[in-house]
């Protein structure tokens, strides 16, 4: 049963044996406007509605809150390929993941104790414009959703720090952050992630 997170919930992963691969996906939808106009009908996404280009990432740190690597659209693996992007979705067109970051939790080196998930409108678009936006962690054997975190919060922000997974001896926790951000790429929201690591 997958559990969902409030904005600050963490929720404990040692429960969850034989936890090594797990993945963050990210899901969204250009919010649609209300057509009610003749203009708006025949101007369709001018009027607004159009696709959105959002970017999850991942900020890698170590225990002194120290940047180890960044995986995002610009550059797809890092920390020796323990973590992998699926590339740019510039769209959010679909149902379900449309960005997933892939994590193989024994592959990464003990001084990566914090792995701080980001998203941003690389466009600009707001997330007034941003619908549906949730974030979920996988576990990747048997593909079995563990949580997810709603990113409701509208406004004139073009960028969230989503979410942490952390390491504290030996175990694994996942906390919901939801801080609202400005920038158009990840390293925009350094500053705001390193807070969390």
């Amino acid at each position: 049963m997958t559990i969902s997170l409030s904005k600050g919930q963490a929720l404990s992963l040692s429960k969850e044996t034989g936890l090594s691969k797990v993945y963050m996906g990210l899901g969204w939808d250009a919010a649609r406007p209300q057509k009610t106009g003749f203009f708006s009908r025949v101007l369709g996404a001018a009027a607004g509605g159009g696709d959105i280009d959002l970017d999850a990432s991942v900020i890698v740190f170590d225990a002194n809150g120290n940047a180890l690597d960044t995986v995002w659209f610009r550059q797809l693996n890092g920390m020796g390929g323990a973590i992998r992007h699926s590339g740019d979705n510039r769209t959010g067109d679909g149902d379900g993941d449309d960005e997933v970051i892939s994590v193989d939790l024994a592959a990464l080196p003990a001084n990566a104790v914090s792995l701080v998930f980001t998203v941003n409108s690389f466009t600009g678009q707001t997330f007034n414009e941003v619908e549906n936006a949730e974030c979920r962690l996988v576990d990747q054997n048997g593909n079995k959703e563990l949580c997810k975190f709603v990113l409701a919060e509208k406004g004139s922000h073009t960028g969230v720090v989503m979410a942490a997974l952390s390491r504290k001896g030996g175990e694994w926790s996942m906390t919901a952050i939801g801080e609202i951000a400005n920038g158009r790429t990840v390293r925009d929201l350094a500053d705001a992630a390193v807070r969390y690591a």
